[in-house]
């Protein structure tokens, strides 16, 4: 894991989720996957998207800040099609879906519409790939 990242998730779970800096105000999670071949966890910091209606429901965005290929999470959340979520004090596991066609544009446009990074994003990715929305769904523990 990138320094980076370290220092965001120390700094999300030493203050219930909030960050500050470029991520003031944020909504951000910290998902957990485990990889596809190696069988180790990985945890990832990522921005997402509330569902409007059902608080059990997040949307996040394989954008990988606009690089040509998807991220490692997101191929491993797919091929288990299930992980787990820290929201603010919370940790829970979660089943994966993968959104398409209108149902993800619609909110994937939101996202951008949101935070503009995300609009450059599928900038810097048309014609090479659409950046995949993926919908986690808190499950029974």
């Amino acid at each position: 894991m990138s320094d980076w990242n370290t220092k965001i998730i120390e700094e999300f779970r030493a203050n219930a989720g909030e960050l500050g800096g470029n991520f003031t105000g944020a909504p951000m999670a910290l998902v957990h996957s485990r990889g596809r071949r190696s069988g180790r966890e990985s945890v990832s910091p990522m921005m997402y998207l509330a569902h409007e209606a059902d608080d059990d429901v997040i949307y996040v965005f394989a954008s990988y800040a606009g690089e040509p290929r998807n991220p490692d999470w997101y191929y491993n959340l797919t091929a288990a099609g299930a992980g787990a979520v820290e929201r603010g004090s919370e940790s829970y596991p979660v089943t994966v879906r993968e959104l398409a066609g209108e149902e993800r544009d619609r909110v994937y446009e939101e996202q951008a519409r949101r935070y503009p990074g995300f609009a450059e994003y599928a900038r810097k990715t048309e014609g090479v790939r659409v950046i995949p929305v993926l919908e986690l769904t808190r499950t029974a523990n």
